[in-house]
């Protein structure tokens, strides 16, 4: 049994701080569809948005990053201006494969992420779609290299 079996409480701040680099989560990556549903919210092409927000590492495509900035490029007020087209990593935070242990989660998601504790009971069933739904994204990602 895991520990967020009875659910986890969680509801977005807006604090925008998931979208701030945090260390070796600092990159947001991309599957295919992704950068189709962003560009297409955008308003251009997938190669278009791809060659102006992407970068490609090791055949991983991920959001390009300001070395002088550690926000997320459409982090904007503290909301993000794409919202409704945000990529499936942002979509499944905090509920990702490698968070969701008792000491990662208590360590590093609580400690910054104001949105932990707070809102409605998350049921264990919704964390486990959730999860899957970030694991799929990242099988993709990675059979992308």
């Amino acid at each position: 049994m895991t520990w967020w079996k009875e659910g986890v409480r969680f509801e977005c701040q807006g604090s925008g701080k998931c979208c701030t680099s945090h260390g070796e989560y600092g990159f947001v990556f991309l599957t295919l569809d992704d950068r189709r549903i962003m560009a297409k919210h955008l308003g251009i092409s997938t190669s278009v948005f791809t060659r102006k927000y992407c970068e490609n590492k090791n055949g991983v495509f991920h959001l390009i990053e300001d070395p002088k900035n550690t926000d997320c490029m459409f982090l904007k007020d503290k909301k993000c201006s794409i919202y409704e087209a945000r990529p499936t990593q942002c979509r499944t935070w905090p509920f990702w494969p490698e968070v969701m242990n008792a000491k990662t989660w208590k360590k590093e998601v609580m400690s910054f992420c104001p949105g932990v504790g707070k809102g409605p009971l998350i049921p264990a069933e919704k964390i486990k779609k959730t999860l899957k739904e970030q694991q799929r994204s990242e099988d993709q990602i990675l059979a992308m290299k």
